[in-house]
């Protein structure tokens, strides 16, 4: 005869072991798709900048900048924040940056071309620029390497 407030031996205890395996799953699923997309996230002109030292500008942090791409071909594209464009004429380059410092005139404009096009090519470019309304142009370039 088993006491009357006592429990029956025959229950189970609680389960206190938790079921990785789903986690998992969309761990590795998350993975694929981030290992696919990152190559996916670098986007712009290849551009081969001349190398020289020089002090870095101090960037404004509320402010994008507005990039002017010549590549060795001698194809003009704007880059602003993050957004590309397709090749242009300098006119339309122009036109485009205008518009944006019409909206906005304390953006900076950068230039960033490559070191086999004409000099000439680019100092039309920031006359351009600088007739589109931008105040001051700067130019990216890159640090002297090692093989140098």
């Amino acid at each position: 005869m088993k006491g009357m407030g006592m429990m029956p031996s025959n229950r189970r205890k609680p389960m206190s072991e938790i079921n990785v395996v789903p986690y998992i799953d969309v761990m590795l699923v998350l993975l694929v798709i981030f290992m696919v997309t990152a190559p996916m996230l670098t986007q712009g002109v290849k551009v081969d900048l001349p190398e020289t030292t020089s002090d870095p500008i101090q960037a404004q942090k509320d402010v994008e900048s507005i990039i002017v791409s010549v590549d060795s071909t001698g194809a003009y594209y704007l880059e602003i924040g993050d957004q590309g464009s397709d090749p242009m004429t300098l006119p339309e380059v122009r036109e485009q940056v205008a518009k944006i410092l019409s909206e906005r005139s304390n953006r900076q404009v950068l230039v960033r071309g490559d070191q086999h096009v004409e000099y000439g090519r680019v100092v039309r470019l920031m006359a351009e620029l600088q007739s589109a309304g931008a105040s001051s142009v700067g130019l990216i370039t890159e640090a002297p390497g090692d093989d140098g």
